[in-house]
């Protein structure tokens, strides 16, 4: 069925059709909008790439399918003096045609994935040793090695960035938040801000994202406000083959059935979702794919301690909602203090809140306040003074000290929380299986997040590296190839950013440009099988 009117089509895909079919050289003559009911058989836009998140990672992504190239700068030496040799060999050549395994090769960075590494030390040479080198890339805008691709975000470019928490200074320096071809410093300039710190606030990053989207010409692939509810697989029987030859010819493999009388081949991805209208209501939408890339981040549920009474309205789970409690004055003129669980950055930063705010603190977390492990460890004191205040009443006002529990600040290091009781009260543990019980006006659960992958089959559980449990960064992230990020468990499925394993922003470039090189390859060999004549495909599913 066919959207006749705006008002039914929303504005979620709109000039999508005659732009994508004048860059696949197809003739579209209807919205790539669907009502949930319609069959995958009708004929509607297969895009080359959807991707799903519109953090750094998607926007990165989008740049560099965008036709963006990266080359040897003329005057640039590199301070590895192997890796600039290997750079040398191939001048003439954008670093996306070159071999990345290759370029890699021995290279060593605070990423497991090598290609972060190497992307990283082009960008930003030696940073782990204190230097500020420029990079030693410069870029180059190719039209003609643009991928059509449209990035789907449930709110403004720059995802996550945009719900965190104002008031406190990123991990990182500014200089590594930002993206290609527009330094976070040039942006600060042009905006007539004053960057009083190599680190910067939440809501700057957030702003250079979005500054970022617009002038690099990239909004034309950016749609906001979209939740996605599907991405699934369609599947054609062998009959359907000849329909469909040009797919065929980029690895689609076949799925016998378990009685062996019908052949499946594995084809486009079909994503569902919808658009949040202005006026509050949802309008659907289904898109097909040859390829999907995931770059959703982390931040989409935050981890939980699974005990008894976590649910409770007193017991919050972010930043956010601490904050949205501290503005509304709901704590002021408590007796009672704030319970806080987690001994990372974030339960840091909610530490900090609270004493900033004469919110007298309890911090209960499960790790030795001399676990190396722990954070603080990796944090030099001159750059980071104010994590390091928290680390030092972590070690120095830990309940075996001052039994006071309405001072400032209380730790409880080595104790798990047992259960909240209805009448604000918290059973903890301590490693030596004594338990207390405390008094508090609020709790805050601050133990990490996870991504939330719902719209994948089994929660995408089967893509990570223990199949058949949830993807996280650390313990078990969506499992890639190193050069292309491609799943390996899933083909024409691409993952990027903390989704496999790379947290912060100066290493999740490497994931746009290994999924960049790959796909160009393809479209290469695709292009030359039509230009033979060995290829067909009608551009549907």
């Amino acid at each position: 069925r066919s959207y006749s009117g705006p008002e039914n089509e929303g504005q979620l895909l709109n000039s999508f059709v005659q732009y994508f079919g004048d860059s696949l050289g197809r003739k579209i003559k209807r919205m790539p909008l669907i009502e949930e009911t319609v069959l995958p058989g009708d004929s509607v836009l297969t895009l080359p790439v959807v991707i799903i998140g519109n953090g750094p990672s998607g926007i990165c992504l989008s740049y560099l399918l965008s036709g963006y190239r990266p080359y040897l700068s003329p005057e640039a030496i590199h301070p590895n003096p192997i890796l600039h040799t290997k750079l040398e060999e191939a001048r003439h050549l954008s670093i996306v045609d070159q071999d990345l395994e290759y370029l890699s090769e021995g290279l060593e960075g605070r990423s497991s994935n090598p290609v972060a590494v190497l992307f990283d030390t082009l960008l930003h040479p030696d940073a782990d040793f204190g230097y500020d080198y420029p990079p030693v890339l410069h870029w180059k805008l190719e039209q003609h090695n643009y991928i059509p691709h449209i990035v789907l975000g449930r709110g403004p470019p720059g995802g996550a960035w945009h719900s965190m928490e104002g008031s406190m200074l990123t991990i990182s320096f500014g200089d590594w938040m930002e993206l290609p071809g527009l330094t976070f410093k040039e942006w600060a300039a042009s905006k007539r801000r004053n960057i009083k710190s190599d680190r910067v606030m939440p809501e700057e990053i957030a702003c250079y994202y979005k500054h970022y989207v617009k002038v690099m010409g990239l909004q034309k692939n950016f749609r906001d406000n979209v939740y996605i509810t599907s991405v699934s697989r369609l599947y054609r029987g062998k009959d359907d083959e000849d329909r469909s030859q040009l797919n065929e010819n980029i690895s689609t493999p076949h799925l016998e059935m378990e009685d062996g009388q019908k052949s499946l081949i594995k084809r486009n991805w079909e994503v569902r979702g919808y658009q949040r209208a202005t006026d509050g209501s949802h309008v659907p939408f289904c898109l097909f794919a040859e390829n999907v890339a995931l770059a959703t981040g982390t931040f989409d549920s935050p981890g939980r301690l699974q005990v008894e009474g976590e649910d409770f309205p007193f017991v919050l789970h972010s930043m956010s909602d601490f904050g949205a409690a501290i503005s509304k004055g709901n704590l002021r003129g408590k007796a009672d203090p704030v319970l806080i669980v987690g001994a990372g950055l974030t339960a840091a930063d909610a530490v900090l809140c609270a004493y900033n705010n004469n919110i007298p603190v309890i911090h209960v977390f499960r790790r030795r306040v001399t676990d190396t492990s722990l954070i603080f460890k990796q944090l030099p004191k001159k750059l980071y003074p104010e994590y390091h205040k928290v680390y030092h009443m972590m070690c120095t006002q830990s309940h075996t000290v001052d039994s006071n529990l309405h001072s400032a600040y209380t730790s409880f290091p080595e104790h798990n929380v047992l259960s909240f009781k209805p009448e604000m009260k918290c059973v903890l543990q301590s490693a030596s299986g004594l338990k207390k019980i405390l008094k508090f006006s609020v709790a805050l659960v601050l133990i990490g997040s996870h991504p939330n992958l719902f719209f994948l089959k089994d929660q995408g559980h089967s893509i990570g590296h223990h199949s058949n449990q949830p993807i996280t960064c650390k313990g078990n992230p969506i499992e890639i190839d190193p050069y292309t990020y491609e799943c390996t468990k899933e083909a024409n499925l691409f993952a990027l950013g903390p989704l496999v394993g790379d947290n912060f922003v100066r290493f999740l470039k490497g994931g746009a440009l290994g999924i960049a090189r790959c796909l160009a390859i393809r479209q290469k060999k695709k292009h030359e099988l039509i230009e033979s004549g060995d290829g067909g495909g009608d551009g549907v599913p």
